[in-house]
């Protein structure tokens, strides 16, 4: 008789987010409950960086990280709780519902809110939507109450009236989009050109080559962006580049530079001439800043996978990097 095999002991995965995750949760549903857990990561991250007047990095660059999985749904998460949020704490306040470990997770209480008002309120699985849309008619009815105050017949207009109040913060309202000609494929006369017949758009009067949008305007499938003409580059991190004002020839150091827009305008302010040494740690991280130098056409890039603390000062290589 054959011996009996051992049975093997079912994998375990060990994610904070996945702890609470009740078996009887349908496969379908799924992705929608972790898609809301990681926004509020993301949110919690905007949100005190906002609060400490710290940069914590763009939502982007946030959302990019290796540990967030269903990165497109966690971006619009965000992106629609931002929008929604004066208005999402008003009504969380009237309401009243919030009390206890509730009132502790707010960044995830935001996101629900969001999808039971505003959102898609389907697959709303796991006990903090459970919570909340329990009391659903409390936060439809504080809704209510909130047009009828502000004298405003549906959502759309109290949107209009959030951002032009000066009782809602000025980080609440909603900032222009901002976004870099790449003058290694594209000049800027020709950029502006092209966008202007979808959007009105003008130049930043600080950075050169920058080009200001209305708020919300969505370029993420644009064709200037896709071909790496225009980069989605905000004005602070656009600033970088220029401030180290580098000269075609030059030799530069970019010591952290995934995912690689202030390393592709250092390529563009060269010309495209001398030599850039972008460091990057994080193997992920690394490969997307492979792609951004390629989609730029950065040829004076070198990536390296290292990190930057790990450069011998004395090497030869290194002698022309001031």
């Amino acid at each position: 008789m054959a011996p009996k095999k051992p049975k093997t002991k079912p994998k375990v995965i060990s994610n904070s987010v996945t702890k609470n995750l009740k078996p009887e949760m349908k496969r379908i549903d799924r992705p929608a409950y972790f898609a809301r857990r990681e926004a509020a990561k993301v949110l919690r991250s905007v949100l005190h960086g906002d609060a400490r007047r710290r940069a914590v990095g763009s939502i982007k660059s946030l959302v990019y990280s290796p540990s967030i999985r269903n990165k497109k749904a966690t971006y619009a998460l965000v992106c629609q709780t931002l929008k929604y949020l004066p208005i999402i704490k008003d009504i969380l306040m009237a309401a009243n519902v919030l009390s206890g470990k509730w009132k502790r997770q707010g960044e995830l209480m935001y996101i629900i809110t969001y999808d039971i008002l505003f959102g898609q309120e389907g697959s709303l699985v796991g006990d903090a939507e459970k919570f909340l849309m329990l009391r659903k008619d409390a936060l439809q009815s504080a809704l209510a109450q909130i047009l009828k105050c502000k004298g405003v017949k549906d959502v759309k207009d109290l949107m209009t009236s959030a951002l032009s109040s000066s009782s809602f913060p000025a980080s609440d309202v909603r900032k222009p989009r901002y976004v870099r000609v790449n003058t290694l494929k594209m000049d800027v006369r020709s950029a502006l050109l092209e966008l202007s017949k979808k959007y009105e758009v003008r130049e930043d009067d600080t950075v050169l080559g920058l080009l200001i949008l209305p708020p919300g305007a969505d370029l993420h499938n644009h064709p200037l962006v896709k071909n790496g003409s225009v980069f989605m580059q905000g004005k602070a991190s656009s600033m970088v580049a220029l401030a180290l004002g580098p000269k075609p020839g030059w030799e530069v150091i970019d010591a952290c530079a995934a995912p690689g827009n202030k390393t592709v305008h250092l390529a563009a302010l060269m010309k495209g001439k001398g030599k850039i040494i972008a460091c990057e740690l994080n193997k992920e991280r690394v490969q997307r800043l492979e792609d951004n130098v390629t989609l730029a056409g950065a040829t004076n890039v070198t990536v390296k996978h290292d990190d930057f603390l790990n450069l011998n000062p004395e090497d030869p290589s290194y002698s022309k990097v001031s």
